[in-house]
């Protein structure tokens, strides 16, 4: 059966996902950045992530030649950021790291400021999958921000906001 891209992505609209930014340097040295959806942990042991980038987006070429990249986890806060960085018409643009306010983390990659939590990672294994490369990455380095505002969510191809959490214990059984 054939299936529509327009259809699958309305589908997939309904998992509700955080917003990040993966940043890196192109090979002039210059910050550049794109808001991305798609971000897994694949492995505790050694720490490892899963990035989906479109073979098209100008950032993929540069991910494999650099090897290197950080993903920056946006608040609530950000979402000038994310659609910066997604592409909006709006100045500065993403040619200019949408004007974000950035500092070199732990291994040295443009961490953005304000993001509630980042990873700074080492591209271990590309595997091409359809349009997509996954990029397979050990994480060199980490942090959170102990206080921080909400996450910045999307759900159905808009922003979601948590007007009200309760956090409750998880019932299932810890493997492991």
């Amino acid at each position: 059966m054939d299936i529509a891209p327009d259809v699958f992505r309305k589908v997939m609209g309904h998992f509700v996902t955080g917003v990040t930014v993966v940043t890196t340097f192109d090979a002039a040295g210059r910050p550049a950045g794109i808001t991305v959806n798609a971000l897994s942990s694949v492995s505790l042991e050694p720490p490892l992530v899963v990035v989906a980038l479109d073979r098209r987006r100008f950032i993929t070429p540069i991910i494999h030649e650099s090897g290197r990249f950080a993903v920056n986890i946006l608040g609530e806060q950000q979402q000038a950021l994310s659609d910066c960085f997604a592409g909006a018409p709006v100045l500065p643009g993403r040619e200019d790291f949408c004007g974000a306010a950035w500092a070199p983390g732990t291994t040295g990659l443009p961490l953005l400021d304000g993001a509630i939590a980042s990873l700074e990672c080492s591209v271990t294994g590309t595997y091409p999958v359809g349009d997509h490369d996954l990029f397979i990455a050990r994480v060199d380095a980490l942090a959170n921000e102990e206080h921080h505002p909400q996450p910045l969510l999307y759900y159905r191809r808009r922003y979601l906001r948590v007007d009200r959490s309760e956090t409750l214990p998880v019932e299932g059984r810890q493997e492991g």
